[in-house]
């Protein structure tokens, strides 16, 4: 990389929701934006966790016996195997850091394909 990323200016460049963009690369790791807006559906990751870190807006991340409530500048972390769902009344926008390859609903057959921001 040999210049600094602008999030916001990645972020400005789409307007699909739960369509993750990858700006970059990390120890084979995708580290990529996305808005969110509405409910994407229950799912688990069973060979990694998901990493969640607020940039702007409200994110639920509801879990089967609980929610968690994030703001800007928040992280959550779901475990490996959890089963959640992503919940935005607004749009939300989002950094998300997960292995290269990783479906984004933990199952390839229904996962949104990855592109470049």
């Amino acid at each position: 990389m040999s210049e600094a990323i602008d999030l916001a200016e990645k972020l400005a460049t789409f307007s699909e929701h739960f369509s993750p963009r990858t700006v970059t690369q990390f120890n084979d790791c995708d580290v990529m934006v996305a808005k969110l807006k509405g409910e994407f559906i229950w799912h688990k990751h069973d060979e990694t966790d998901d990493f969640f870190f607020v940039l702007k807006g409200q994110l639920d991340i509801e879990l089967r016996d609980k929610t968690v409530a994030l703001g800007p500048g928040q992280i959550y972390v779901v475990p490996r195997g959890v089963e959640h769902r992503p919940v935005a009344r607004e749009e939300v926008h989002i950094l998300l850091i997960e292995p290269t390859g990783t479906p984004n609903t933990g199952d390839a057959r229904t996962a949104a394909p990855r592109k470049l921001a």
